[in-house]
This record gives structure tokens, sequence and C-alpha cells, in this order.
């Protein structure tokens, strides 16, 4: 068997892995109960290309930490160093590889006297599909004051890497937001800047574009982005939208639709094109998704009333889809309602259909579509074989679940989640099974995850994978926004 020993040097934390020894923690006693650990990653089920999930042991209980991880072939022997378990990178890809497809079995000891006490066992299962290699995300401060520091990142999920694809600093303060890529595709990718720099930023093998989108014929600039898999149309609502704060309500910030369309771009012509279905005075249409296919749009749609945002709590959307032909640009005129809002009684945002096109994942909450501050917020699932509706309990807490993705391969999903402290929302990835099981999700690990995320003062908007890194840096990024010409679209 081996052995693996955390051991102190000078610079900080180093591992030693000495083969040929036996396990060197022996146990003399028992404790019927789990361990509190952070972040809980108890009975997950993780990628086999993730990185290391260090944890830390949450007690007051004094003395020397260890750790027993025991596969089907060998037992591993680990020490803490202050409760902080640290895996070496290699190491960890090495068990993951080695145990692709079976469970890992932890278990928690205390040294006491000459003897360990050891803590009730948990798992980790490897799963059997890798995940996507990348993240992208953008850090925002929860609050007003300093929303001048955001930035949109990309982040290695095989290891602690995170680079800045672009952080506003570098537009002297302007909003950036709303990144989207073409079935994940770093090579295919866009975002918005608005106030300085503005335009819709658009990069497509190797071409880079700074579009005006605001037309006569449009109600504003274009917003809520979603890119059509052929990568020559990307679908967006155009919005005209307030915001409020609330003094006494549960939910602080509210942002509402006065009107709202849906329309998609042609990338290639330059050209905006929509139809009435998608395009009603009588209607709110926002957040549109195409189908991996890219034979249907998928839409959320409520009907507008007259005062906000006096009624604002009875604006309830449904989701519906609608008939795309690529080769015409055409809509069909037959509008299917997989969630029928009047009749059923909440609002739906955010759909996303599984790369795969066996299911979709919406968001829901009691009403309204500014879902990402609704503490009723949660992740709900369509068949789209069946049409059958259920909540994804598995993934939902007492607070926000929202702004989630699908990896291309369908097998995990990340989602933005209140739950530590329904502030900051951070990103939880999960294990989305093809006949509908779904794991416990976890949070994305980092190096020392306590006092990484007690210490991070940005809320994770917005996370999506993507299947390599982008191939533009900040600095370029930043030089073409700032010299490149704007172009307007038709």
């Amino acid at each position: 068997m081996k052995s693996l020993y955390i051991i102190k040097c000078c610079i900080g934390l180093c591992l030693l892995v000495l083969t040929g020894c036996q396990a060197d923690i022996k146990l003399t006693g028992q404790v019927d109960t789990l361990p509190t650990i952070y972040p809980d990653y108890q009975g997950v089920t993780i990628p086999p290309n993730i990185a290391p999930l260090n944890f830390e042991v949450v007690t007051e209980e004094e003395g020397e930490w260890g750790l027993l991880i025991q596969t089907t072939e060998q037992t591993y022997s680990i020490y803490a160093e202050e409760r902080l378990f640290v895996f070496e990178e290699d190491f960890w890809k090495s068990l993951l590889a080695d145990n692709r497809g079976k469970a890992l079995t932890f278990q928690i000891c205390l040294k006491v006297n000459d003897g360990w006490k050891a803590y009730q066992s948990f798992t980790m299962d490897v799963a059997e599909e890798d995940i996507d290699p990348y993240m992208v995300y953008r850090l925002i401060p929860p609050g007003y004051s300093l929303w001048k520091e955001m930035g949109i990142y990309q982040r290695s999920l095989e290891s602690f890497e995170e680079k800045a694809v672009y952080k506003n600093r570098e537009g002297k303060g302007n909003c950036v937001n709303c990144h989207s890529f073409a079935g994940g595709s770093p090579d295919k990718m866009l975002f918005h800047m608005r106030s300085i720099l503005p335009g819709t930023y658009l990069f497509k093998d190797g071409k880079k574009e700074k579009l005006e989108t605001k037309t006569p014929h449009t109600l504003s600039a274009l917003v809520y982005p979603y890119w059509h898999p052929s990568g020559n149309y990307v679908a967006f609502s155009v919005n005209k939208t307030a915001q409020v704060l609330h003094t006494r309500n549960m939910n602080r910030i509210e942002v509402y639709d006065e009107a709202s369309d849906v329309v998609v771009y042609d990338v290639e012509k330059r050209e905006i094109v929509t139809a009435s279905v998608l395009s009603s005075d009588k209607q709110y249409e926002t957040f549109p998704a195409f189908s991996p296919d890219g034979n249907y749009l998928y839409y959320c749609t409520a009907e507008a009333v007259d005062s906000m945002p006096r009624q604002y709590r009875e604006v309830k959307y449904s989701l519906c889809r609608v008939p795309f032909d690529a080769a015409s640009r055409t809509f069909g005129a037959q509008v299917d309602t997989l969630y029928h809002a009047p009749t059923m009684g909440r609002s739906v945002s955010f759909p996303r259909v599984s790369p795969d096109g066996r299911q979709l994942v919406f968001t829901l909450s009691d009403y309204g579509n500014f879902s990402i501050w609704h503490k009723d917020a949660d992740l709900y699932r369509v068949s789209l074989g069946t049409g059958e509706i259920t909540a994804l309990d598995a993934l939902n807490s007492e607070d926000v679940e929202s702004y989630h993705s699908w990896s291309s391969n369908s097998r995990w999903m990340v989602f933005s989640s209140r739950r530590e402290d329904g502030l900051y929302t951070q990103p939880y990835i999960a294990y989305m099974g093809e006949n509908g099981e779904t794991g416990k999700p976890f949070l994305l690990p980092q190096r020392n995850p306590k006092a990484f995320y007690e210490a991070q003062m940005n809320a994770y908007n917005l996370p999506e994978f993507i299947t390599g890194e982008i191939p533009y840096s900040s600095r370029e990024i930043s030089d073409f926004a700032h010299r490149a010409p704007s172009i307007q679209v038709k």
C-alpha cells in the first residue's frame, strides 16, 4: 500500500508521496457520527478530471487529524495541516483516473494518545464522464457602490488557474455582461459593454466585431443572448427594463420589463429578424434559447400589464417554443406551451436545453423574471420526450438557485446559488444522469476553500462551461475595444 503525507516547509504546504509502505494511520477507536467538513463533499458524484476537492474539518476538537482514502485496490493515509486536507494535484489526478466509474471512501481520523479514532466514513463517486475543462463567469459585487469593479473570468476546472477575460477597469468602469458561447466553443463568444466603449463584442473563428445593435425598429440594444448551434445566428431579447429596491421584502432587488421582444441576429449578414409571435405589444417576450438541433426557439412570455411597477407581482412568464428555419430565417406559426403560467401559477425564466436534446432545465419563481434575487427561485426540469415537469430537489435549497448551464456532454450542470449566506451567489456543480438521476451538488473547488470563500467579496454571475481556453487575452480584447469602430446592424 501507499502512504501520502503532508509536511510543512518554509514556503508553505508540500506533499510527499512514499511508496511501498503500509497505511500509517492505525485505528484504535470508532465514532459513529459524520464529521462536518467544508465544503460539504460527502456523498457527491464528481468528474474524473476535476481539480482537487480540498476540504477542512469544521470542529473545535484539538489534535492531529488524518484521512484514510480507500479504493478497491489500496488505502492512502494523509495528514492535515490545521484541519485542512490539501491533495497534491498529480496524486489527485492519478487517483481519479484510476477510479473512473468507481467509489472512493473517505474516513477522517483524530489522533488520541497513541492511536486514532475514526469517524463514520463517506464516499465520493467518480463518474465515467468528464466535465468540460473550463468555466466562464462574471464576478461582481452584490451591492451598488463597487459595481465598477466587475469582470468576466475563465477558470480551469482541472486546476485552480483563473484568468481575466475582460475586467471593466480596462474600460474605465463600464458595465460588462451577458457572455455567451456557441455550443460551449471558446472560438465563438460574445458579450456586451454598456456606457463606455459600448457595443456587443462578437468573436467568431478569429474574427472580432464591435456591434451597435440598437435600431429604429427595436426596443433596445440586444440583451440576453443564445447562440444557434450553427454559429450563424444568435437569439436575443430586447428589453425596456426598470429597477427598484425593496425596503421591506426578502427579495432585495426587482428588475422588471416594461416591454420586451425576442429577435434573431444573423451573424454573417448583420441583420436582425423577428416575427409577430415574438414581438407583440400585448406580451413580454424574453430569455430565448435554441434547441440543440437548431429547429426550435424556446422563450419566456407573459401577458403585459397596464401599470408597472404596481402590478409587478402579477407578471408570470410561461415557457413556449416556436419552430425556426435557419435556411429561410423564418419562424413557424405553431406555438407550443410547455409551462402555462396562468394555470400553473408560477413564473419561468432562463430555459436551457441539454445538448443531447432530452431535457430542459429552467428557473421557477413566484413572479417576474429577475429570479437571481428571488429566494423562492428553484430549478425545475421538463422531459422533452414526455412533457413531464419535476422539481430538481437534489439541487435546490432554501435560497436562490438560478443561472444554470449544461456541459457539452449533458452530464454536468453548473448553477448559481445563494445558499451559503443569502448574499453572494456561488457556483455549484452537479451530475445529471442520462436517465434523470441527479447528483448532490458540490461547490467549485479551491486550494483553501474555507479561507477563499470567506474572503470572496464578489458574486459568481452566469457560470457557463466551455470546451477549451478562450484564445484571446484580456489585453487583446481591451485593445480591440478601444480602437475598433462600431458596426451598425440592420
